[in-house]
């Protein structure tokens, strides 16, 4: 039998990747990307070179290899990724996607964020993050759940629910959590708290699905006020109509604000006067996308970041915005749902522009939040009501915005600068008093 050549595990991210709108880019460093945040803000505060050199060090890197026994008879070698980054603050957090383009450097600087968003958001995880090189759409769901039981297999070690708790990200979901739980159960016994995002009756909580997407509306409504921007009427763009995207926008729309663009990667719709969110939502499930609509006006995801709104909020991939771009934009404010969609260089032709960016480390830190919620309840065997879990992420999120608002305001700092500086100080604070 065949078997297929799959790529270097150690190749780097400087290659050619299909953005969101399906034409052709450059995949996005966020190795590099992450770093130069970090050395910014470590810079602004004068961190002392000693902590600079334990916090920009991954603790542990893994790479594997996992063969699978595709439906046509032949057999894939897949490479897959675990980067363990911080765990001053308490056990490794972060997802694992499956996606063509994913590498080691990438779940490198993935995994770092993942460090500085749970400390802004206040739990006590620490940062890691996980991944296989693989496109998911093209898979059966057999192929799928052998490589998801494989490739635990071979992390399994690293493991722990004290230890590093995975959870969904990036062409993963509920299912994929269930299978990972399901086989570290057969070698550690019944362990829910291994992995969140699970289904709810395995032991995942109320309120997940929707978290990043909560955590988002929040911090758009108080962005709002701190930039005198009126929600009710405002106009929104969303770039992404995943998850995220999706549950930003049903949220937001209950707020009175107008949701006029949406896209996903088949392209996008427009409505000056607004979309009904709720149509929009049927017609993605009866269609598998937004496009084609009745009564909207088709755009496509460059356009999109484009229009003349008050918020645009990029909820697909890394890299939207870029130098080349950029001057295109013209929202008042720009929150980011996705993991670095607007680049170094953009950010300060933004900054240049008086255009606030609501760092990607704050605004989307509810998926985290709530996966600590999920972990509690399962190492406590009790549950929580729908509504306790709405309160206590609503609590943490306004209190992360609060205090990196405060912190951006008095040193005259952009939000981005104040989150990193914000999360710094909590870890380097850890790293003291544990050195």
């Amino acid at each position: 039998m065949p078997t297929a050549t799959a790529p270097s595990p150690y190749k780097t991210s400087t290659g050619s990747s299909t953005g969101p709108n399906g034409k052709a880019g450059s995949h996005v460093d966020f190795n590099a990307i992450t770093d130069q945040q970090f050395l910014r803000a470590a810079d602004h505060m004068k961190l002392e070179d000693e902590i600079q050199l334990r916090l920009r060090s991954p603790y542990r890197e893994m790479v594997v290899q996992v063969p699978v026994r595709m439906d046509d008879g032949h057999l894939e070698m897949f490479h897959g990724y675990r980067v363990q980054h911080n765990g001053v603050r308490g056990p490794y957090k972060g997802g694992i996607r499956y996606h063509h383009k994913v590498d080691l450097p990438e779940v490198r600087g993935l995994a770092a964020l993942m460090t500085w968003k749970t400390a802004i958001v206040g739990v006590p995880f620490g940062g890691a993050k996980g991944g296989v090189t693989c496109d998911p759409t093209s898979m059966s769901r057999a192929e799928l759940q052998a490589l998801t039981r494989g490739f635990m297999q071979k992390i399994d070690l690293a493991l722990g629910v004290y230890r590093d708790i995975p959870a969904p990200d990036v062409g993963t979901n509920a299912q994929v959590m269930a299978w990972m739980m399901d086989e570290y159960g057969k070698k550690h016994g019944y362990t829910p708290a291994i992995v969140t995002g699970k289904p709810v009756n395995l032991g995942g909580s109320l309120g997940r699905d929707e978290a990043t997407g909560r955590g988002v509306m929040i911090i758009t409504v108080e962005a709002c006020k701190a930039y005198g921007i009126n929600l009710k009427g405002a106009k929104i763009a969303i770039q992404g109509f995943g998850n995220v995207g999706s549950w930003t926008a049903r949220l937001i729309a209950k707020l009175g604000a107008k949701i006029v663009a949406v896209s996903d990667v088949h392209g996008g719709i427009f409505k000056e006067d607004g979309l009904d969110v709720d149509k929009v939502l049927e017609h993605v499930k009866a269609t598998g996308s937004v496009v084609e609509l009745s009564g909207t006006r088709a755009i496509d995801n460059e356009e999109l970041l484009t229009l003349e709104v008050d918020v645009l909020i990029p909820a697909a991939l890394g890299g939207a915005i870029t130098k080349q771009n950029v001057d295109n934009v013209k929202a008042k404010l720009i929150v980011e749902a996705a993991n670095s969609p607007v680049t170094p260089e953009a950010d300060e032709a933004l900054q240049s522009k008086n255009i606030p960016v609501v760092p990607d480390i704050l605004a989307n830190g509810g998926g985290v939040t709530v996966s600590y919620f999920e972990w509690v309840q399962n190492l406590q065997q009790f549950n929580w009501s729908h509504q306790k879990v709405i309160g206590e992420l609503e609590d943490r999120m306004l209190r992360a915005w609060k205090a990196i608002h405060a912190r951006s305001v008095e040193e005259r700092t952009p939000l981005r600068i104040a989150s990193y500086v914000e999360a710094l100080d909590r870890v380097a604070q850890a790293t003291r008093q544990r050195f």
